[in-house]
């Protein structure tokens, strides 16, 4: 009878290696990702696109050669940064630079031409009343030898818009001649304004109508002749502060947008020439805070005109000024005002401008055979009309205008090209860059984290009872020939020998 031997071998001392195997692996692994070792870093040294940091950051001791490389990085860096600061403090300061150009136009709208007298009222046409009334303007002493009588003194109020307009110089008597491109005008082509000179007219003041020229040179924009009307002019018994002594008219050319500052921005034309003046359109744009100063479209209009301009600011300030002081306001000053003067003074600069740069030249008139002519034609003597007449001639230089306009010198965009040059110069960075650092550093935040939470769990965790079954010796289970327990490490193997 064949005998058959059972072999049991127990592998007990293996089953405690694998044990002690899986918790080092556990605490290995809390310790890898809380702790990342220099190996790990030299990995994303190699890998990160930033030049220089994988000569820095390798496996092994730190050498001469790391060192080197890290003080070569450090000055780099020092030297982005630097460069990086001194940009945004120029972008910071907001500078802007100054464009000039010039377009040509088949036409142009000819500008608004305000004409003045330098004389305000007619001697003739004043009377006893209205040298009364305007006695601190003229100082003039009454017509009557008798002087003012006390019955006298009992005038009525005076109104004097109708002074001015009544006792100021007729356009239809000043104007000899007018003559626009070639076409013919007349006083009627004029529109009445009230001024510090008292009663002006304004050519093309309309902008709704506004005239238009197709060619340049002289000859083809407005050319008047006047007659002062020295014979009218007040005498000057005593001077004030409005006393002129002058004799010729005030001129200023301006654009349709802006009412007359002439007494500030006007220029004499004086009897017995012929005054040429060239003139070229402006259009100046300039930049609102931070990189200027300008007064933006946008804010609220002044009241009584359409568009914000320089000189309605000064003339709403002169009104409100004299206003608080006198309690009362200058033919010339605007009916509408704001409550708080202190909205409209200073005056700001408007961020769309036009302006006309002018260049006068003159000649004598009459000449010696116009003379005679003259004298003829319009029934005055010789001498009166070198005394009175002159001739004025505006024109466009050439049709084409100048643009002036700021621009900002550095602006966002500029700002990131520089510091981006820089950056690559020096470090041999970009924004991704920036981002793989930003994404290791997270990485490793998070990591530390939740490691950091597992091991707390893994420490408080009761250690579970030893299930291990261990059978007696001489125990016998019922175990199958040539079968191996589920698992990679059974306990117990079973052998038939």
């Amino acid at each position: 009878m064949p005998i058959e031997f059972v072999c049991k071998i127990k592998f007990a001392e293996e089953d405690e290696k694998q044990k002690n195997k899986q918790d080092g692996d556990k605490e290995s692994l809390i310790e890898e990702s809380c702790t990342p070792p220099a190996k790990d870093l030299a990995g994303f040294a190699n890998s990160c696109s930033l030049h220089g940091i994988n000569h820095i950051f390798v496996s092994g001791r730190l050498g001469i050669r790391q060192t080197l490389w890290g003080l070569a990085f450090l000055t780099s860096l020092a030297l982005f940064l630097y460069q990086a600061a001194k940009c945004a403090i120029s972008y910071l300061e907001h500078p802007h630079v100054t464009a000039l150009n010039e377009e040509a136009t088949p036409e142009m709208v000819f500008p608004a031409v305000t004409i003045c007298n330098i004389n305000r009222f007619r001697f003739s046409a004043l009377t006893d009343a209205d040298i009364y009334h305007l006695a601190n303007l003229t100082g003039l002493p009454p017509k009557n030898r008798d002087g003012h009588k006390p019955t006298d003194l009992m005038y009525p109020a005076p109104d004097m818009q109708d002074i001015f307009n009544r006792t100021g110089h007729q356009l239809e008597e000043m104007l000899m001649s007018c003559n626009f491109s070639g076409q013919n005008c007349s006083a009627e082509d004029f529109t009445v304004v009230y001024t510090r000179y008292g009663k002006c007219y304004t050519f093309n003041g309309n902008k709704t109508t506004s005239r238009k020229t197709k060619q340049g040179g002289m000859g083809n924009g407005l050319e008047i002749m006047l007659d002062i009307q020295q014979d009218e002019y007040l005498p000057i018994w005593r001077e004030t502060n409005e006393t002129s002594l002058e004799a010729g008219i005030r001129v200023q050319i301006h654009s349709q947008d802006e009412p007359p500052y002439i007494h500030q921005l006007g220029f004499g034309v004086s009897p017995g020439f012929q005054t040429f003046v060239s003139c070229q359109e402006q259009r100046l744009t300039y930049l609102p805070q931070p990189w200027g100063n300008c007064r933006s479209t946008s804010k609220e209009k002044f009241p009584g005109y359409d568009t914000y301009s320089i000189s309605a600011c000064r003339l709403l300030c002169e009104t409100n000024e004299v206003l608080r002081v006198c309690k009362c306001r200058m033919v010339h000053m605007p009916a509408q005002l704001q409550k708080n003067s202190g909205d409209t003074c200073p005056c700001e600069t408007p961020c769309n401008l036009t302006r006309y740069g002018k260049e006068l030249s003159m000649v004598k008139i009459p000449s010696k055979g116009s003379a005679r002519y003259l004298s003829r034609k319009y029934d005055k003597s010789e001498d009166y009309i070198r005394d009175n007449f002159l001739v004025l001639d505006i024109f466009f230089e050439a049709l084409n205008y100048e643009t002036i306009e700021q621009k900002k010198a550095y602006d966002v965009a500029g700002l990131l090209g520089d510091i981006g040059g820089q950056m690559g110069l020096f470090i041999g960075a970009s924004i991704l860059t920036v981002l793989e650092i930003l994404d290791y550093i997270y990485e490793v935040q998070c990591a530390c984290k939740s490691t950091h939470i597992s091991q707390s769990q893994y420490e408080t965790k009761p250690e579970p009872n030893d299930t291990t079954r261990s059978h007696p010796e001489g125990a016998h289970p019922h175990p199958h020939p040539h079968h191996q327990h589920a698992g990679h490490h059974g306990v117990f193997e079973d052998f038939a020998c």
